[in-house]
């Protein structure tokens, strides 16, 4: 049997596998960050719904008219900021995604190349095995006379 096929980059192979397992929990992360901050989102716009649908009720005297105006604006600037915190978090979301495929794409390649040469290694040793047999098969032979 010819020598096993031993890939040279393999600790390259290693560290990209790592690579991309990080920026997988990063991404991980950052998914459940957004997923957090949409929840947030929801809440207060579900919260301003019930607010908006108590108007009538806040017509009773000018104090509750402006408390109800009061909150109200308070829940809109709330709103605003806490959607901004979502839409920082989506790019940072864009961001880590686009990192993780790039390295998932690094990592393939390499894997590609080891898939290939280590193919190219199994052909080599069988076309040399297969040279040695037919020499073997040729030194062997004893032509037999008629």
């Amino acid at each position: 049997m010819g020598k096993p096929f031993k890939f040279k980059l393999d600790k390259v192979l290693e560290y990209r596998e790592q690579l991309e397992e990080q920026a997988k929990a990063d991404l991980a992360k950052a998914q459940d960050a957004y997923d957090r901050q949409n929840a947030v989102v929801e809440d207060m716009l579900q919260r301003q719904a019930v607010h908006m649908s108590k108007e009538a009720a806040s017509k009773k005297s000018a104090n509750d008219m402006w408390l109800w105006r009061q909150y109200k604006e308070a829940l809109e600037h709330d709103l605003e900021r806490e959607r901004l915190k979502l839409s920082e978090l989506e790019l940072k979301l864009h961001r880590f995604r686009q990192v993780a495929v790039e390295r998932s794409r690094d990592k393939k390649l390499l894997e590609k190349l080891k898939e290939t040469q280590a193919k190219k290694h199994h052909n080599e040793e069988s076309a040399r095995e297969e040279k040695e047999n037919d020499e073997m098969a040729t030194l062997r032979y004893k032509p037999k006379d008629f």
